[in-house]
């Protein structure tokens, strides 16, 4: 027999949540056939199967969260004797049994047509626990995607209870009557029960991302003495060399001239891009630029990364952020995709966001978050008031690894390149 064990697939997973099974115990399945569906705290992936064989177990259902090493299902080689050929032999023949009785409940069941769900795992997880049906509920996100409020809407539309009830009049002397008002009475009170019910705190599972994420916060926050150093810059100049390339139909966004400017000041302020082992007492300043983007998904915050940033054009990093802030959204990511980030940024100006101390992506030295861009009037050089559109931004750092002079100074050097556009075609040169 052959155990298929829930084995690490991402770097520092420690559990994982099954899904579905794409099989059921007497499938005959093939080598690398997908077996079982897993949500991790990083991404959902599939089990393929290492064997050609037949399923015989499936020991853990799906909804279950466990950890790395524990067996999921148990498969019989093909190659392989069979040990107590009776017993499977009879195994085999209520199974058939089984399946005959299983396909005429089916024959007879009426037919429908299943529409296609948008929904991540973790919704759809909510979903299941309050035993909802997915399909019967309208999404709200986009392109109809299902949210975990959604959900909850469903649930409280499903579950709301009438808070008055009218009591049919009845004369003293009416044994029915009176029959009908005590029933009324108990059902009352059965409602109101149920209403207290709903007024009682909801319970959402603390694991899986959630709780990783929680992990490396926490890590982080007591691991790292933070500093963070606030900055603003002028957008001005480049929202204006944007609009020009969008008239050439050139698309690029604003977080991919960021994410290009960062990796050269990166490379003027390489301590920025480093990372430090306490315990042999070294710095390590990293040789390659990956530039983490902090994305907020429907199942918590993601870091895709940006390999090799310094050796991208802007049009390319536009490109790759986009396609990994989709896939980090759709929970599609793979692990490479996520590893071995040096420096992190988060752009939440189009949140509304104002200003922030963000928490640095361990084990790296420094994260910048880039805030609301807004039109205000500036004092320029010549006492000449205009109207420029500014933006705030916040960066954490290492203060056992760099100071406060130095961080001001990479600050520095990044808004000079997003205030001068026209400095790129130097830089790049």
């Amino acid at each position: 027999m052959v155990e298929v064990k829930l084995h690490d697939i991402g770097e520092g997973m420690t559990e994982g949540e099954v899904i579905q099974y794409f099989v059921k115990v007497g499938d005959v399945v093939q080598v690398d056939q997908p077996l079982v569906e897993v949500q991790t705290d990083k991404m959902v992936a599939e089990l393929p199967s290492p064997v050609s064989g037949k399923v015989k177990n499936i020991v853990v259902d799906h909804g279950n969260v466990v950890s790395v090493g524990t067996t999921l299902l148990v498969l019989e080689a093909k190659d392989m004797k069979t040990e107590q050929p009776v017993m499977e032999a009879r195994e085999e023949t209520v199974l058939v049994k089984e399946e005959s009785v299983l396909e005429q409940i089916e024959a007879r069941a009426p037919k429908h047509e299943k529409r296609f769900v948008m929904a991540a795992p973790y919704t759809r997880k909510i979903a299941r626990e309050f035993s909802v049906d997915i399909e019967k509920i309208i999404g709200t996100g986009p392109h109809g995607r299902i949210t975990v409020k959604d959900v909850y809407d469903y649930v409280k539309k499903r579950d709301q209870v009438p808070t008055s009830l009218e009591v049919p009049q009845a004369s003293s002397n009416d044994s029915q009557g009176q029959t009908k008002i005590e029933h009324e009475r108990q059902t009352r009170k059965g409602r109101n029960d149920l209403i207290q019910d709903h007024q009682k705190p909801e319970v959402i599972p603390f694991r899986g991302r959630r709780k990783q994420i929680a992990k490396k916060m926490t890590q982080s926050l007591f691991t790292i003495p933070h500093v963070t150093h606030f900055e603003e810059a002028d957008l001005t100049e480049l929202l204006a060399y944007r609009n020009e390339l969008k008239e050439m139909d050139i698309h690029i966004s604003a977080a991919a001239f960021f994410i290009k400017a960062i990796t050269l000041s990166l490379k003027q302020y390489p301590i920025f891009n480093a990372k430090l082992d306490e315990e042999n007492e070294v710095i390590y300043l990293e040789k390659e630029y990956n530039i983490g983007i902090a994305t907020d998904t429907e199942d918590g915050l993601i870091v895709p990364v940006i390999h090799h940033a310094d050796r991208l054009s802007v049009r390319q990093i536009h490109d790759q952020l986009k396609t990994l802030t989709k896939k980090a959204q759709e929970g599609r990511l793979e692990p490479a995709e996520m590893r071995n980030g040096t420096f992190t940024i988060s752009n939440v100006g189009p949140l509304g966001s104002i200003g922030a101390t963000p928490i640095i992506n361990y084990p790296e030295t420094g994260l910048i978050a880039f805030h609301k861009t807004k039109k205000m009037p500036v004092v320029m050089e010549n006492d000449e008031i205009k109207i420029r559109s500014m933006m705030n931004m916040s960066m954490s750092f290492d203060h056992r690894v760099a100071d406060g002079a130095v961080a001001v100074a990479f600050t520095n050097r990044f808004k000079q390149l997003i205030e001068n556009p026209k400095l790129w075609s130097i830089e790049l040169a």
